[in-house]
């Protein structure tokens, strides 16, 4: 089953936003940081402490987030914010993330490829909308 939620992305602070978000939302608050994933070995060490992913949940309010990771590009207003697609198979994934890359920002496309937990990918579609996708990886 596919998921769509909101996505936040911060500069090194996510834990400690997210800590905030639920002490003034109440709910579950899971956090992983990259040190706790596969991530790590593919990351300089300096990254490890950063969370990879972040997800609360209280009732009908539910987001998640991470801190900034990737390696050439920077935070800044307007990139910050996007869409959150997880779950379901991957040609499922697929299909939707193949639809919304048509007219996308080729220097902002990451490919939905395998990862060490699923597969993965992201694109900023043709409005500017960034959408991220996590979900099974593919099937042989």
């Amino acid at each position: 089953m596919i998921n769509l939620t909101p996505f936040l992305l911060f500069d090194g602070n996510c834990s400690e936003a997210m800590a905030f978000y639920q002490s003034c939302l109440g709910g579950d608050l899971r956090i992983t940081k990259v040190s706790d994933t596969p991530m790590k070995d593919h990351m300089p060490p300096e990254q490890h402490h950063k969370v990879a992913h972040a997800h609360l949940k209280s009732g009908a309010v539910e987001f998640s987030a991470t801190d900034w990771l990737h390696p050439k590009r920077t935070p800044k207003q307007g990139n910050t914010t996007a869409m959150y697609l997880n779950g379901g198979k991957y040609l499922e994934l697929r299909a939707i993330f193949d639809k919304l890359a048509a007219g996308a920002d080729k220097e902002l496309l990451d490919d939905l490829r395998e990862m060490p937990f699923g597969s993965y990918g992201h694109l900023a579609d043709k409005y500017g909308v960034h959408w991220f996708f996590q979900g099974e990886k593919k099937e042989a």
